[in-house]
């Protein structure tokens, strides 16, 4: 909520309020609220008022080198409105989430380095007013999850996340560019896998889950592609282990870098997210309190949660791997 006057009328012109009826949302929901127009000393006619949805990264996190704004979507919530002077408009919208649209924040907790919002901009004989951003803390879906869990039970460490301009390998998106998520991969991978990276594409019938291992001697992709009621079902903590376990096993540890494991890589606190307030407690999305995974995660400069169910087998049998 940004109560800002409209720079075009001058002193004295119309001002603006957006107002969210929550700021809380899931990919595939719609934003509801209402645009307050208070009139200024004069009648005041304005030929749109728009609202987009922007990401807003920055370069501070992960290998992700610039930060930025991104609108990746914008609707038109009313033609030529006239706003009489003294006197408040109300306009009521529903604003769709892309199923694309990036994760800022799990189980409660917000996620550095990245955030969503709605910016309301007006245009006034053809120029655009553009306004601030009104935050939306947008969770993951029950599917991506299930995933999200299974880090937090395996002991991952969650390191940042950004966005990377284009759809992912292999995959069709509909926004132009993808979230990554990173991980730092748990004590016993120290020195063989560097990093784990994270990638969720959805649409409204299924998930693409993209795995990334970064490690000595090239990278190991997999990829699930599965209907949403699918990955709910899956033991995704038995899959990425066995995926990782094999991904690591391509390649050897260095002596050269010690046999010992790498605190880094382990269950401490990394830079930069211990102690942050807000981090850990209760799903407020989904109204029912976390396992320890996520929120212990988090808390401890982690993103990790609780999840599981079984895929048998070996994971390369659902994660059609490629090594780079």
């Amino acid at each position: 909520m940004f109560n800002r006057m409209l720079s075009r009328f001058g002193i004295g012109g119309p001002s603006v309020d957006t107002v969210l009826d929550s700021p809380h949302a899931v990919p595939g929901q719609a934003i509801t609220g209402q645009v307050h127009v208070q009139g200024g000393n004069a009648d005041a006619e304005i030929g749109q008022v728009v609202l987009s949805l922007v990401s807003r990264t920055d370069a501070e996190y992960g290998d992700h080198g610039q930060g930025g704004d991104a609108e990746f979507f914008r609707l038109v919530v009313r033609q030529g409105l006239r706003v009489p002077s003294d006197q408040p408009v109300s306009i009521p919208f529903r604003l769709p989430l892309p199923w694309e649209t990036p994760i800022t924040a799990v189980g409660g907790a917000v996620l550095p380095g990245i955030s969503v919002g709605v910016r309301t901009d007006l245009l006034v004989e053809g120029a655009p007013d553009q306004g601030d951003l009104d935050p939306v803390l947008v969770g993951p879906l029950s599917s991506q999850d299930k995933v999200l869990d299974a880090f937090g039970v395996l002991g991952f460490t969650f390191r940042g996340t950004g966005i990377v301009p284009g759809p992912p390998q292999g995959v069709s998106g509909e926004l132009g560019f993808h979230q990554e998520l990173e991980f730092f991969p748990p004590a016993q991978y120290a020195g063989r896998v560097h990093q784990v990276t994270v990638t969720f594409v959805a649409n409204p019938d299924e998930l693409h889950v993209i795995l990334d291992a970064d490690k000595r001697g090239g990278d190991t992709a997999g990829h699930l592609r599965l209907s949403h009621q699918e990955a709910q079902n899956t033991d995704w903590a038995t899959a990425v282990n066995g995926w990782l376990t094999q991904a690591a096993e391509r390649s050897h540890a260095n002596p050269a870098f010690g046999g010992a494991p790498n605190p880094a890589f382990g269950h401490g606190a990394q830079p930069g997210y211990a102690g942050q307030q807000g981090y850990g407690g209760p799903d407020e999305q989904h109204g029912q309190r976390r396992g320890p995974g996520m929120g212990g995660m988090l808390a401890a400069g982690a993103a990790g949660l609780a999840g599981g169910m079984v895929l048998g087998g070996v994971a390369d049998e659902f994660f059609g791997d490629d090594e780079g």
